[in-house]
């Protein structure tokens, strides 16, 4: 590519992908880092895991050309990120949205001692606070109690948490959810904004909303203050690769150089130029891929057409009427209730994979949840043969038996000192009205299922057990693969 593009780059360029890709294509003798020197012959190893290409366009940081100087392809690379999803300001993360989560956590602690925030946030939020030391106020969601998956919170219930807090440093809410279930964000924004305080979005799961009519708008263009963004999970990136957006709030002025900061605090001084380059494109394929989109949705619309018409199992969303937070839904989500076709969503994900070749995103008891890629066509109809292959092998006539998601302990300490403090292992009966000094989520999604500070309840143990007994089922946090022991607080910090 040449300067005068770079110097002008729109849309349909990635002028930081292109510029690694100048720098490969030139004969370098590399005796810099990494260490691998992109010389196929002596990684030999590497290079028949990932062929030549990888290697090449693996470079360090400090590049004139590349993200040395003002004006940088990565500069500019970052300017038009913030242009396609109307940001004032975005970062490229190379740790995930889980970074992004764990930045806007120490940011809000700047604000503020206590972060009022839904409790079915992402695990690396709770992360987050015990980093911060922040207190935490709740704001539970709208559960589905038929399929035990949650939602999303309301305009009034963020509110009255709000209210109860007076002197709240932020307000931390998700949306979408991993079942496609949208909340009402501007609304939200409103009231955050109404109390004096920004709207953080954990919007890990809709980096591609925005990028064609069908798709519902971003949180940044209903208001949202702090975004991040899982560019990865539909947006095309390479996994790992995530943005963090700041809008142009009330509140921008304030949170651009805390976030900046803090950004430099978490983020590797050797970030990887393959995760960075494929923001670059996934971003230039977001805002030039209306007709790419187009298809993508097509696709999963015939996906769930073909559920719909068989009639043996149902789609989840179809019920979401019901909820008065889900104001839209991501049309990229298939999310299947398998329970009403006579098998567990467990069963279904492992016959799926091992009979059919087919990956699913996450089962719970009860559904399956499929995405499409943003620009991705999968074969539909082998989709929906396997699926109405499957196994009955439920009662449908018997009462379900579902792994319904237990409600929170009783709040002891804050996240912080909990998992600060002086800690011992019991087994997972004894640790039955003590207090958690760990974080435990069933994963995915990965939503915390008790915090520390937490007690924990003979509910919460018997939840655990069923999950790692499921086939595929894993806790996160966990001591061990069987959660046959918990880590309990044996003395408070400081004592």
């Amino acid at each position: 590519m040449n300067r005068t593009t770079r110097n002008a780059p729109t849309q349909l360029s990635a002028p930081y992908a292109e510029a690694l890709r100048d720098f490969a294509r030139t004969d370098w003798l590399r005796l810099n880092v990494p260490g691998h020197a992109a010389d196929a012959r002596s990684s030999a190893g590497l290079a028949d895991l990932l062929g030549d290409g990888p290697l090449s366009l693996d470079v360090p940081p400090l590049l004139d050309g590349i993200d040395l100087g003002s004006d940088s392809p990565l500069d500019q690379a970052l300017d038009l990120a913030a242009r396609a999803w109307g940001a004032r300001r975005t970062w490229f993360l190379t740790n995930g949205a889980s970074q992004g989560n764990r930045i806007a956590s120490l940011v809000a602690a700047s604000l503020g001692d206590t972060l009022v925030v839904q409790r079915s946030v992402h695990s690396s939020v709770i992360d987050g606070l015990v980093l911060s030391g922040m207190r935490a106020a709740f704001v539970q969601p709208s559960i589905d109690v038929a399929m035990a998956i949650a939602h999303g919170v309301t305009a009034e219930a963020l509110a009255a948490t709000i209210a109860a807090h007076p002197g709240a440093a932020a307000a931390y809410v998700v949306t979408p959810s991993y079942f496609g279930a949208v909340a009402d964000v501007a609304e939200l924004a409103r009231v955050a904004h109404d109390a004096g305080i920004p709207l953080i979005v954990d919007e890990a799961w809709g980096s591609h909303f925005g990028f064609h009519p069908d798709l519902p708008a971003n949180a940044l263009a209903q208001g949202a203050d702090l975004v991040v963004s899982s560019t990865h999970k539909l947006g095309g990136s390479l996994t790992q690769s995530a943005m963090l957006h700041l809008g142009e709030g009330p509140f921008a002025d304030d949170l651009e150089p805390l976030v900046e900061r803090v950004f430099h605090l978490t983020q590797s001084t050797s970030a990887s130029s393959l995760l960075l380059g494929s923001l670059d494109v996934a971003r230039q394929a977001l805002a030039g891929g209306h007709a790419a989109i187009e298809a993508s949705l097509a696709t999963a619309q015939r996906m769930r057409r073909a559920v719909r018409s068989i009639g043996r199992f149902q789609v989840v969303s179809d019920d979401f009427a019901r909820f008065p937070d889900i104001v839209a839904t991501d049309p990229l989500r298939v999310a299947i209730d398998t329970r009403s076709g006579g098998i567990s969503g467990h069963e279904a994900r492992w016959h799926l994979m091992h009979d059919h070749r087919i990956l699913v995103e996450v089962a719970t008891d009860a559904a399956i949840v499929a995405v499409v890629g943003a620009g991705a066509r999968p074969d539909s109809a082998r989709f929906s043969r396997a699926l109405h292959a499957l196994p009955r092998t439920l009662d449908l006539l018997a009462e379900p038996t579902l792994t319904g998601l237990p409600q929170p302990g009783a709040v002891r300490m804050t996240t912080r000192d909990a998992f600060l403090s002086r800690s011992r292992l019991v087994p997972a009966r004894q640790a039955i009205g003590q207090v958690s000094a760990d974080t435990l989520a069933a994963y995915p999604p990965g939503i915390p299922n008790v915090l520390p500070g937490e007690v924990i309840t003979a509910e919460l143990v018997d939840f655990l057990h069923r999950t790692v007994a499921a086939p595929h089922g894993h806790v996160r946090g966990a001591v061990d693969p069987k959660v046959t022991t918990l880590r309990i607080v044996d003395a408070p910090l400081g004592h």
